[in-house]
């Protein structure tokens, strides 16, 4: 998990759900922003990497809070710079998904969610080359 050796930011931190708490190999602990706009969580992997899948497992209560989050990945800190690896329209709670990448390149994976009054709450994240 090329993620565990890069850094983690958020757009806010509600209740101290740091942004961390997506790379801890824990399932019961999560990351979780205030109710915002265009809420996001990103990982720096410190060097561009080839993509070849990235994983979300979401939170065990409250898992509504990833729906609709969009998986984008590129070289921009930025959550609208870089190119769409895949929306989760929806997924369980405590749930894992894996959404293929097909190699797309960069330095960035950004998760957010686009809209007015949303909150995006993680519990794990993997991205893998």
């Amino acid at each position: 998990n090329a993620a565990l050796w890069g850094k983690t930011s958020q757009s806010s931190i509600c209740s101290g759900s740091v942004p961390e708490l997506a790379l801890d190999g824990l399932l019961n602990s999560w990351t979780h922003t205030d109710s915002e706009t265009d809420p996001w969580w990103r990982v720096d992997l410190l060097k561009v990497y080839r993509v070849n899948r990235v994983t979300i497992t979401n939170r065990p209560n409250n898992g509504s809070r990833i729906n609709g989050a969009v998986i984008s990945i590129g070289n921009f800190p930025d959550i609208y710079s870089n190119t769409v690896c895949a929306v989760i329209s929806t997924l369980a709670d405590g749930a894992t998904d894996t959404f293929s990448c097909g190699g797309m390149e960069g330095r960035y994976v950004i998760v957010h969610i686009p809209g007015d009054q949303k909150i995006l709450s993680l519990s794990e994240v993997g991205v893998y080359g």
